[in-house]
């Protein structure tokens, strides 16, 4: 479920990605988009001709004039030779590669995997299975300078054949020399080439394997402290592993890894045009003709290879289901506990309905990594896999390898953190404690966790077929059918596709008899699988536009087929498309889901209990109950102000931008001040609160919190998120568009005045979270005065650096919290990976002289009016209290 993705082009620091996957993170990264390239590695051509050789290339008459030593002065009686598609030799310490003539200039894709980690990181959740590097390769040789060189570039940009652009295109897309070998000799036959490789496995260089690099990690690989510890060849690929060791900090950290080198295909897989409107990872591909007036940009759909067979064509255009050429096999690792193997390749095996749908049966299985086979390799990329990873992580992703000239997938793998099951088990139980039995306990029954895992392998093994998240599937049911035995037992689980967050269903209530409550593989899944993988006797993807596009106009209208990509979790903007929602309605389907949490509370402590344990997991559910709270609280935040988006065609009727409704902007607001402002007491006042504080995890260890900071950070967060600057744009452009009949900003800050002075304005004394509750609105509105006056000084008391993106700087545990609960699949800002996932919306202005300003700036004088009224009303907390606001209003007022 996530990694963060780059596009190929992206210019980004290697912390950036280092962040990503150290934040849990998953990073959905395509063959070249994980070379990690920097700015002096330059642009590379990716001309697909015969290669033509210059004067230094040519190997005829190399003999004549070399002084290179003979081959069995180099390959001698000592060497141990493993045959393959390049010959590897290894004489004494020294390995030889041995290339023939044929394979110089060939295509190879090199991949780089993490195999074994120590402890240090480990715990930082980087794995065996992770793909750190990835780049696109060729050999060349220079006969002249006795070199080998490896160029790498990128395939990117295309010139049609016969065009005089194409040759423009050559010279300004050329390869770029990445390493140089020392040609040690010619082959026996003087067809192949011999070069000594120590230097890019030993640690000594880094240019084909840059891990420290990139895992962010100070300094470079030692190579008094490094190894080449295996070597393998086979007829399409090579395997060399290293034990890669550094020092950074006085800290000794060594890194099993293995590097395949791949050849790939003379004849690329054919492409697929990707669609805005069906969400599949893609690459670029840029086109050049001399008949164009503007370059063609396209991005290519990431999915295997399925053709029928040559015997079976017939048959499959027919429409009759035929076996493909080659199946898509997963392996799950021998290390996996023997009670989920069968979850996890059921999870594999429920795509079959999918990849009918485009013609093929048996098209995906999933098999038993064999334990007895020496060349089986989990590292291997001729075998995709399901790596289990002994860890305290709660995570899952599922990345793939990708042949970035046409899209082509070659491998998955897909990891499995032994810890999710923890992130499993809390939600379940939060979300459906109250209405199955069988999800209460501290440990469930074997069966009832398998069917979880079998989701979340369902779910992973999507994503290693091309798919991205559709956070916008669950939009498409009903609120009220999700209470529906008959609606969930025909529909199947939450949403129509089990590539959005749609959890647990949360919605359900006690007595409704629901009992389809797992997210599961859903009607958009099947139709997008048939899109991307249905073969077609077409020459080239421009042929097959048209076809491709009349599957997607037949379901335009219909809500079940929609894709409604993930957005940036700093500023979400399509309310219909959130992480780990229900329904087609937030506040409606969180008021349900409060009522099941409500109902959860008194029991925690029974369902938490364990003779003589202290209240550790009672802790830790009540702050997975709180989380739950906060997360529907962040749902229906995203109304006021939202935006539905889209992504209409010519010829269709779709809007791009839809403002949301005025009745449902301000039943947010109403949401809000009801239920997560004056904060029940349900929630403020659990008995629970006598044996246990709320826990979170850390990784200094357990934190508790205490109830009035918690929830005083949390109300910080919702604040400040409802006073975002973007938020309030949108609501004027809102205005600008529909007049009255949109939720302006005004009105907005009247509903919040109301309900968050409402015991003021009555005269009544307040308690300590209302206290806490009108500050933190006050100091929301203090830093939004202090911004529009380019007061630096105030800022930095509350900068943060907390990816949530508020502006203050309360706990960073509420980077926990911004969608989610607990533990997050890591996969979770993969989307990034396609340009086709991101809207790149701008509202934005000079923030001194825009209206959401002036209306803050209002809002404070209406404050502090009314505060002067009641300022010697109430106790003497409350009218310290206020006291204490005036003089912080004034004194932001008066720009001092």
């Amino acid at each position: 479920m996530k990694l963060s993705t780059i596009t190929p082009n992206h210019k980004f620091s290697r912390l950036f990605l280092i962040a990503c996957i150290l934040g849990g993170t998953s990073l959905q990264l395509q063959a070249s988009e994980r070379s990690i390239l920097s700015a002096k590695d330059g642009i590379f051509n990716f001309w697909k001709k015969k290669n033509v050789k210059s004067e230094s290339d040519s190997i005829q008459g190399k003999d004549s004039d070399s002084k290179l030593k003979k081959y069995d002065e180099i390959i001698s009686s000592d060497a141990i030779t493993k045959k393959g598609v390049i010959d590897i030799h290894r004489v004494k310490k020294d390995y030889y590669f041995e290339i023939s003539d044929s394979l110089l200039s060939r295509d190879f894709l090199l991949v780089n995997k993490i195999s074994k980690v120590p402890s240090q990181i480990n715990e930082m959740g980087i794995n065996k299975g992770i793909n750190y590097q990835n780049l696109l390769i060729r050999f060349e040789a220079d006969t002249l300078n006795e070199k080998v060189w490896v160029t790498t570039y990128h395939p990117y940009y295309e010139g049609k054949k016969g065009d005089a652009i194409t040759k423009s295109v050559r010279d300004n897309y050329i390869p770029s020399i990445r390493e140089s070998f020392d040609l040690a000799c010619f082959g026996k036959d003087s067809t192949s080439c011999v070069f000594k490789v120590n230097k890019i496995f030993d640690g000594s260089e880094k240019s084909l394997n840059d891990l420290f690099t990139v895992l962010g990690m100070p300094g470079s690989a030692l190579k008094s402290l490094s190894k080449i510890s295996k070597a393998k060849s086979f007829p399409q690929n090579l395997i060399m592993k290293s034990l890669l060791t550094t020092k950074a900090e006085g800290i000794t950290v060594s890194i099993e890894v293995t590097t395949n080198i791949v050849l790939l295909d003379e004849n690329p897989m054919k492409p697929r045009f990707a669609d805005k409107r069906v969400g599949f990872f893609t690459t670029k591909q840029h086109y050049f003709n001399d008949k164009q007036q503007a370059l063609e940009n396209r991005e290519l759909v990431t999915r295997w290879r399925l053709e029928p067979k040559k015997e079976d064509v017939e048959k499959y255009l027919a429409g009759e289901l035929v076996e493909p050429q080659k199946q898509i096999v997963y392996y799950v690792d021998p290390a996996t506990p023997a009670q989920w193997r069968q979850a996890i390749k059921d999870g594999i095996n429920d795509w079959q309905i999918a990849f009918e749908q485009a013609g093929f049966k048996n098209a995906i299985i999933a098999k038993d990594a064999p334990v007895d086979d020496p060349d089986f390799d989990g590292d291997d990329v001729r075998y995709s896999m399901v790596t289990y990873a002994a860890s305290s992580q709660a995570n899952a992703m599922g990345p793939s390898v990708v042949d970035p000239r046409s899209g082509e997938i070659i491998e998955a793998d897909i990891i499995w953190w032994h810890n999710v099951m923890t992130a499993l088990q809390s939600w379940i139980r939060i979300q459906t404690g109250i209405i199955d039995p069988k999800a209460r306990a501290n440990k469930f029954e074997d069966e009832h966790m398998a069917h979880a895992i079998r989701f979340v392998s369902s779910h992973e093994v999507g994503h290693t077929l091309g798919l991205m998240h559709n956070m916008g599937a669950s939009y498409a049911y009903p609120v009220d059918s999700l209470r529906s035995k008959t609606y969930t037992d025909k529909m199947g689980g939450t949403a129509p596709s089990i590539m959005d967050y749609a959890r647990f269903n949360y919605v359900a209530q006690p007595g409704d008899g629901v009992k389809n409550i797992t997210p599961q593989i859903g009607v958009y899944d099947i139709f997008a699988i048939g899109w991307a993988y249905k073969w077609n006797n077409k020459a080239n993807p421009w042929d097959e536009l048209s076809e491709q596009t009349a599957m997607l106009r037949k379901h335009e209208t219909d809500p079940l087929y929609h894709y409604g990509p993930q957005q940036n979790g700093k500023n979400t903007i399509d309310p219909s498309a959130q992480s780990e929602d229900l329904g087609d309605n937030s506040m409606h389907a969180s008021r349900y889901g409060l009522k099941n949490l409500e109902r959860i509370v008194p029991q925690v402590e029974d369902w938490t209990y364990e003779e003589g344990k202290d209240y550790e997991k009672a802790g830790k559910m009540m702050m997975g109950i709180i989380g739950q709270w906060f997360t529907y609280a962040n749902h229906v935040v995203t109304n006021v102000g939202g935006i539905y988006l889209d992504q209409p065609v010519y010829g269709e009727k779709k809007a791009a931008y839809t403002h949301v409704e005025k009745a449902k902007q301000k039943d947010a607001i109403k949401y809000l001040l009801e239920e997560v402002i004056d904060i029940p007491e349900w929630l403020t006042q659990a008995d629970i609160y006598n044996k246990t504080y709320p826990i979170k995890e850390s990784p200094i260890g357990d934190i508790e919190y205490a109830p009035t900071t918690l929830f005083r950070d949390l109300h910080a967060h919702i604040f400040y998120s409802l006073l975002q600057k973007e938020r309030l744009l949108r609501m004027l452009q809102n205005e600008a568009d529909n007049g009255n009949d949109a939720y302006s900003l005004t009105e907005m800050m009247s509903d919040l005045h109301q309900g968050v002075f409402a015991q003021t304005i009555k005269g009544r004394s307040l308690s300590v979270f209302e206290r806490q509750s009108q500050k933190n609105f006050v100091d929301a509105l203090i830093i939004a005065q202090n911004k529009a006056l380019e007061k630096t000084s105030k800022k930095s008391l509350h900068a943060s650096d907390c990816s949530c993106g508020s502006d203050h700087g309360h706990m960073p545990m509420l980077c926990e919290y911004g969608v989610k609960n607990n533990a997050i699949f890591a996969d979770e800002k993969e989307e990034q990976a396609s340009t086709y996932a991101k809207r790149n919306l701008f509202f934005a202005t000079m923030h001194r002289v825009s209206d959401e300003v002036s209306v803050k700036r209002g809002e404070l004088f209406r404050i502090k009016d009314l505060l002067k009224r009641k300022k010697n009303i109430g106790n003497e907390a409350t009218r310290f209290h206020y006291q204490d606001l005036i003089l912080r209003i004034e004194h932001a007022l008066s720009n001092k």
